[in-house]
């Protein structure tokens, strides 16, 4: 009998990982792994993000849902390739499941790829699926508290979306404070406070993305996460 460890599913993981990134950079694709608790906005903010950008760059979309294709049907519904992941229980997305959608992708014509992984601050933290950024989605109403709790995805991440700011008169939330604990955690965070429902924030959020693709293309030499690698090979 054998005892496969948890080591030895980490390991794995870590190598398909790095064969998809390797496909990345072949193709000159950014991709960006969206991690948020439920209900933070992700699938919201992604819908705004791709209305704004997708004239532009050419994006395609991987959903990762426990069940339902709901998510991705909104998504389709902005004329974006995407595919959906069900992970039928499974708290995370892992890097074999990312080659596998990506075998529907039209990944020769992409500019940038977004996965949004399963809504869960935890585990998809641990696991590499081979993208350039992991970029945490913190709504306001979660509570300012959240980056003490949760602190392995910040500290991983490349960027932080704040969501939801239009309800900050409403609620008892402490921008400066939150945004203070995040950088103790890692001080190269980029921090985007955003509203999709009101739009604001989001200019900097798309300007940032579009830096990113750039800078993947050689078009820029300044580097768009203040100093923190976001691959290989750029």
């Amino acid at each position: 009998m054998k005892v496969i460890l948890v080591q030895d599913l980490l390991k794995a993981n870590t190598d398909q990982a790095l064969q998809n990134r390797s496909l990345f950079d072949e193709h000159r694709v950014i991709v960006i792994n969206l991690i948020s608790a439920p209900g933070s906005g992700k699938t919201t903010l992604l819908e705004k993000t791709l209305a704004l950008i997708k004239d532009r760059l050419y994006v395609g979309v991987i959903e990762g849902d426990i069940s339902t294709t709901r998510d991705a049907e909104r998504i389709a519904s902005q004329a974006i390739p995407v595919v959906q992941i069900n992970t039928q229980g499974a708290c995370h997305l892992d890097a074999q499941m990312v080659a596998q959608a990506l075998l529907e992708l039209p990944l020769k014509e992409l500019d940038l790829i977004f996965i949004e992984n399963v809504g869960n601050l935890v585990c998809p933290a641990s696991f590499d699926l081979g993208e350039h950024c992991k970029v945490a989605v913190l709504s306001v109403t979660e509570g300012s508290d959240k980056p003490a709790k949760y602190p392995e995805i910040f500290l991983k991440a490349h960027a932080v979306v704040m969501s939801k700011t239009d309800l900050l008169p409403y609620i008892d939330f402490n921008m400066e404070d939150c945004v203070a604990e995040m950088q103790g955690i890692n001080k190269n965070l980029n921090v985007f406070p955003t509203s999709s429902k009101m739009g604001t924030g989001m200019a900097d959020w798309i300007e940032w993305l579009e830096k990113l693709v750039q800078e993947k293309r050689g078009e820029v030499d300044v580097p768009c996460c203040n100093g923190k690698s976001i691959g290989s090979s750029i």
